[in-house]
């Protein structure tokens, strides 16, 4: 069952459904991206099939997925709008985040996982194309699913409600099919929905397959939990991370990159065979408001901070020492979020402005904007648009 590795799944193309009207791309420039190619959030490779950019609306009468078609110098050309078949939803009080969260809507091995949070379910497509097809719409074991984690053929879902629960399934021929034993509590105590400040923000895997990482940002914890041979979960080894921790990633030396949101900071831990975290460097600050997000294109790290909207950039020396290139590398406004990488390019999810802003990476981590989409749901009334994933 573990590592299997992903089914190839077959679809008429009488399932490719739900196509709907985009809003319009801008294109700035041009010019190729300079960091490793083919990476994904945390490096991973996986089936390409054309170089496409999604980004989740998270519309609360009926979620969506929009297909943007990417060049080879980033520009961005809208490719159709997809229904998940379920709901959008939100956190309580998000000041621009609805689901505060990272990795609500998550790319891997030509498939795309997408949480609906109005409706407690995860929904799969098969990305044939430039268009998607839906696989299966699930249960997401728990309440108010707000992120995804994926390594070979096994999912694991972030529910934020409530106690706050990781459900685990297996992909097999029709999609998710649960797997009892890998269904674990956080015990946050929280109400159902949480308040965005409480709510756990992202779960993934690490590269080699044996951890399952959780950040629960006010609760200031990384829950680390083993998995076993059959995808289930063992039981969690509770680090202390302080400053709120919320987005991580990880580095080509199996380093876990935390932001600490609360203290608008980043934060390089290792992991070790024992599942603790433990520090390598100290806290380095942004110097920006809300720093919560953070994606890695090759050897940087950019963290989005969505109180100052600005985009923050850091490598690590020769050292392995975490260190801050630019507080502000890119000021797009909009009040910026979650991010993807695709070939070079860093693309940003623009929540109050309701666009998506892309930047070719440079070699010394610069950021050059390429390309603005524009027309996607702006953050009002306390929900908007959250999830953003790249081949």
């Amino acid at each position: 069952m573990f590592r299997k590795g992903i089914i190839a799944l077959s679809a008429a193309a009488g399932l490719v459904g739900g196509l709907l009207v985009t809003g319009p791309v801008t294109a700035i420039g041009d010019g190729g991206g300079y960091a490793e190619r083919h990476e994904g959030r945390d490096g991973d490779g996986g089936g390409r099939t054309e170089n496409l950019v999604f980004v989740q609306t998270n519309k609360p009468l009926g979620n969506t997925v929009q297909v943007y078609r990417r060049a080879a110098d980033g520009v961005l050309t809208a490719a159709g709008e997809y229904e998940t078949g379920g709901l959008g939803g939100a956190t309580v009080g998000p000041p621009v985040d609805a689901l505060a969260s990272q990795g609500s809507l998550v790319y891997h091995d030509g498939l795309l996982f997408a949480v609906n949070a109005g409706s407690n379910t995860v929904t799969v497509f098969r990305v044939k194309g430039d268009e998607l097809v839906k696989l299966d719409v699930v249960g997401s074991g728990g309440l108010l699913p707000v992120g995804v984690g994926v390594h070979d053929d096994l999912v694991y879902v972030l529910n934020a409600g409530g106690d706050g629960v990781v459900q685990g399934y297996e992909l097999d021929d029709d999609g998710l099919e649960l797997i009892e034993e890998a269904r674990r509590s956080l015990g946050l105590g929280n109400a159902n929905p949480p308040a965005f400040g409480d709510a756990p923000a992202q779960v993934s895997v690490d590269p080699s397959g044996r951890f399952v990482l959780v950040s629960t940002k006010s609760h200031n914890t990384v829950e680390v939990f083993p998995i076993d041979h059959d995808g289930a979960l063992g039981d969690p080894v509770s680090n202390t991370v302080d400053g709120t921790p919320f987005g991580f990633t990880f580095d080509r030396e199996d380093g876990v990159v935390v932001t600490q949101s609360g203290t608008n900071a980043v934060i390089r831990f290792e992991l070790d065979q024992d599942g603790k975290l433990v520090p390598t460097s100290p806290s380095v600050p942004s110097g920006q408001a809300a720093t919560c997000w953070i994606q890695r294109v090759g050897d940087f790290f950019f963290a989005a901070n969505a109180g100052s909207s600005t985009i923050s950039s850091y490598r690590l020396d020769p050292d392995g020492q975490l260190e801050l290139l630019a507080g502000a590398a890119a000021a797009p406004g909009g009040g910026s979020i979650d991010l993807t990488a695709s070939d070079g390019f860093l693309y940003v999810q623009l929540a109050a402005a309701g666009s998506v802003h892309g930047y070719e990476v440079g070699e010394d981590g610069s950021l050059r904007l390429v390309t603005t989409v524009t027309g996607l749901p702006q953050f009002a009334d306390g929900i908007g648009m959250e999830g953003i994933a790249a081949t």
